[in-house]
């Protein structure tokens, strides 16, 4: 299974209809939490996700709508007996912090503490890259490789069957047949995660090639100053983001508390976002990868 789980929505001070930050990217075997903000313990219930699903937990700042769920989650995990290694990633000038944060939780977990402090791979597969904020931000960005789809009909043709498949995937030719001759290439997908932020290159980098980007819209084009001033993305700043990318798909979340209704705000990212699907996120949604794109 590869899909978005959306906990919450809302940016700095949650609403009636939208919590705090909160999302878990669910990743062949893999749970990745992003940005546990207030009430992310309780999101998890009511959207289905258990602690035991948690594999990973990623800080792209230490702002409290983007942490401050962070104790009450590990108490989750603790309470729930996880077994499993947790790795929690974080921008390494916000360690002190994240010492208070998990120093509040008191109980024994095998809690595995990753600081970064420059763009780079953070673990198998998943990257970061600065972005543009007021206190150290990072963007997370997971990549699977391109692999090979074997062609059962080539195979049959070259007279490669059982064991000797495996044999041909390994070395990459076997008795004049080469891989290439009996499989075409299946690309690999992405997943870009990209909270606060003005436009950057960091940002830019992370979208690229997304089949799903997640980023933030605090506001509306209409309030492009107090974006500016606050190192925020606007809804079209998100859209041509997605467009510049080349991204199948963005859901935009992050929201203002001035916004009551977003979908205004989705038209405009999608008024600037090319071909890129435009989806507005509400609490608990759930979002499927797109389908694999051919190269």
């Amino acid at each position: 299974m590869r899909q978005l789980v959306v906990l919450g929505t809302a940016s700095q001070v949650p609403t009636r209809t939208r919590n705090h930050n909160g999302y878990v990217l669910l990743w062949d075997g893999q749970g990745i939490l992003f940005d546990p903000g207030e009430g992310t313990q309780r999101q998890m219930l009511l959207a289905g996700v258990s602690a035991n699903q948690v594999t990973r937990i990623c800080l792209t700042h230490l702002h409290g709508d983007h942490c401050f769920g962070l104790p009450g989650v590990l108490s989750r995990l603790w309470l729930d007996q996880v077994g499993h290694p947790i790795h929690l990633h974080f921008p390494a000038s916000g360690e002190e912090a994240v010492r208070h944060l998990i120093a509040v939780v008191g109980h024994s977990l095998d809690l595995r503490l990753h600081p970064h402090g420059a763009a780079g791979e953070v673990a198998d597969g998943l990257f970061v890259r600065p972005l543009h904020h007021r206190i150290e931000a990072y963007g997370y960005q997971l990549v699977e490789p391109d692999g090979r789809t074997m062609l059962p009909h080539m195979l049959a043709a070259a007279g490669i069957e059982g064991e000797d498949v495996g044999q041909l995937i390994h070395t990459g030719h076997l008795r004049g047949v080469r891989l290439e001759d009996v499989s075409e290439r299946r690309p690999g997908q992405r997943f870009a995660f990209v909270m606060d932020t003005s436009p950057c290159a960091g940002a830019e980098h992370l979208a690229d090639g997304a089949d799903l980007l997640v980023t933030e819209c605090t506001f509306s084009d209409d309030d492009a100053d107090l974006a500016a001033s606050y190192r925020h993305l606007t809804a079209g700043q998100a859209g041509r983001l997605a467009a510049a990318g080349g991204a199948d798909t963005l859901v935009l979340t992050h929201f203002s508390s001035r916004y009551q209704d977003v979908e205004p705000l989705r038209r405009q990212a999608e008024a600037r976002a090319g071909g890129t699907r435009v989806l507005a996120a509400s609490d608990l949604d759930r979002f499927d990868l797109p389908p694999r794109r051919n190269f």
